[in-house]
């Protein structure tokens, strides 16, 4: 008897502890934006073509790390509006696309960002380019919806420590590259 009324109460409280997890996702934003920035001691007009053009993310971004033998694709303009990018690989690298919707000259960046696998999103990802003292303040963001699932795994991840770690790491790479 005494096994089974501990079992009650165990179970009871797991039920208990998962309607507070939901509960609370459900009061998490219905969208997210993450977003780091750097100082970069180059002129904008350094920086802008590492970013504006596909071909060159390999030099510097970190989800290119993420699979030696990953699939690229590279289509429409050669670089700035209506260049793309697919890619396929590994669990990590996952499945997806890109194309640049906005191209203002060393100064904005906007990119319609597609992931396929492991998971499905269209998010816009966001690079600006601000002239200041020593250099360019170079942001890269990315913003989209928040479905419930991901506010419930967002209750026991940061997301935005997990996306921004690597944006910092981009640009850290970035910054390396521009100021050689």
């Amino acid at each position: 008897m005494r096994v089974v009324k501990t079992l009650k109460i165990a179970g009871a409280l797991i039920v208990a502890a998962l309607v507070v997890i939901l509960a609370y996702a459900a009061t998490r934003p219905d969208a997210f934006r993450v977003e780091r920035s750097l100082l970069i001691q180059a002129a904008p007009e350094r920086i802008f073509p590492l970013v504006n053009d596909f071909h060159q993310w390999g030099k510097w971004s970190p989800y290119e790390k993420l699979d030696p033998a990953m699939q690229r694709k590279f289509g429409g303009a050669d670089r700035g509006k209506g260049a793309t990018y697919a890619w396929e690989g590994n669990d990590q690298a996952g499945k997806g696309r890109m194309e640049i919707i906005e191209s203002q000259a060393a100064s904005r960046i906007a990119i319609d960002l597609q992931f396929i696998e492991p998971f499905a999103a269209r998010n816009l990802a966001e690079f600006s380019f601000r002239p200041e003292a020593g250099g360019t303040r170079v942001s890269w963001a990315m913003q989209g919806s928040n479905p419930y699932i991901a506010k419930v795994m967002q209750v026991f991840m940061d997301f935005d420590h997990m996306i921004g770690r690597d944006f910092e790491a981009g640009l850290a790479a970035l910054k390396q590259i521009a100021e050689q």
